[in-house]
């Protein structure tokens, strides 16, 4: 009985760790829209005019560091839009497995 106290006490122990909340860090990039961030660059074309069509065609907003051609989704879509095509630090949390940022703050200029 005593060994499976203990045991059960450890997998809360590991249970709790695994819950904890995660901390936001920041993530350095240009707001794009997810087909132009697919190919790395907006062809061309002027780069808050082609996020703004782009996203009212159906693609989303889009965190793109070019540095090492990550893109990062974004869950909030309404922030971003006053930042389309900027340079700019996002702050939040990070869902590896979707590589999804659970944004917290938008700031211009990375």
């Amino acid at each position: 009985m005593k060994k499976l106290v203990m045991l059960f006490a450890a997998s809360m122990v590991l249970m709790g760790i695994s819950f904890a909340a995660q901390k936001d860090a920041t993530y350095n990039g240009e707001i794009m829209d997810s087909h132009c961030a697919a190919m790395g660059d907006h062809g061309g074309k002027e780069a808050k005019t082609c996020t703004l069509g782009c996203v009212k065609g159906g693609a989303s907003f889009v965190l793109y560091n070019s540095a090492d051609k990550t893109i990062y989704q974004l869950d909030d879509q309404k922030r971003p839009v006053e930042f389309a095509g900027q340079k700019v630090k996002v702050t939040g949390t990070l869902d590896r497995a979707t590589k999804t940022i659970h944004v917290t703050d938008i700031q211009a200029g990375a």
